[in-house]
């Protein structure tokens, strides 16, 4: 061994001898609620998502299947999304779509795991009305359905909440997908859909 990497690691074994591994006191001082409640909740979840350029629409139970009947061309959904609410030629997603087919669609629709008021985020987790991951990245165009009862104020109660949903994968979302270069030219649609349009779904509560 090196006369270097022998002082390198000396030095290492120097650092770790003060802060032993499982005993660093990590402070957690940062707010772990959000005092936003009812219509405030929902508006903010709003304003935020529409500051990432997705759309935003609020609908009730009544308004849900017009607001997708609009909707024209070839939609995938997952395969437990409930009947009443999509047209007869949207293509429920049995698995047998392949990658090809999932980017040859016009769009998907899918619903939520949560949202997140603070940040505009939708949080996808695999679970009931969301579908294979697959679905929500390759086709263009995703309409999110977002129940109200599902948005919570910040990041952390989305944590805590979701802590039922693991080890399944979790998805992220404020707003479409997009990266920019070093010169922050924005690109968008690298890593997902290119367009978002978020349904929120109920009365918002007073």
């Amino acid at each position: 061994m090196s006369a270097a990497r022998e002082e390198v690691l000396g030095r290492i074994r120097q650092a770790l001898s003060r802060d032993p591994a499982g005993e660093i006191d990590i402070a957690r001082s940062y707010r772990r609620t959000a005092a936003l409640h009812g219509a405030e909740l929902v508006d903010r979840f709003a304003e935020r998502a529409e500051a990432y350029k997705a759309t935003v629409l609020r609908v009730d139970a009544a308004g849900l299947a017009d607001a997708l009947e609009r909707l024209r061309g070839r939609f995938v959904v997952p395969d437990d999304l409930p009947e009443e609410w999509l047209p007869p030629e949207f293509i429920r997603d049995h698995r047998q779509l392949g990658h090809r087919d999932l980017d040859a669609v016009d769009g998907v629709v899918t619903g939520c795991a949560l949202a997140i008021a603070e940040t505009g985020t939708i949080v996808l987790d695999a679970g009931v009305g969301q579908g294979r991951r697959a679905i929500t990245l390759l086709p263009d165009f995703h309409v999110c359905i977002v129940p109200v009862e599902r948005i919570v104020a910040s990041v952390p109660e989305a944590v805590a909440a979701l802590r039922t949903s693991l080890p399944r994968p979790l998805t992220f979302m404020s707003g479409p997908s997009a990266t920019s270069d070093i010169e922050l030219n924005r690109v968008e649609g690298v890593h997902g859909p290119r367009r978002l349009e978020i349904i929120i779904l109920g009365e918002t509560p007073d």
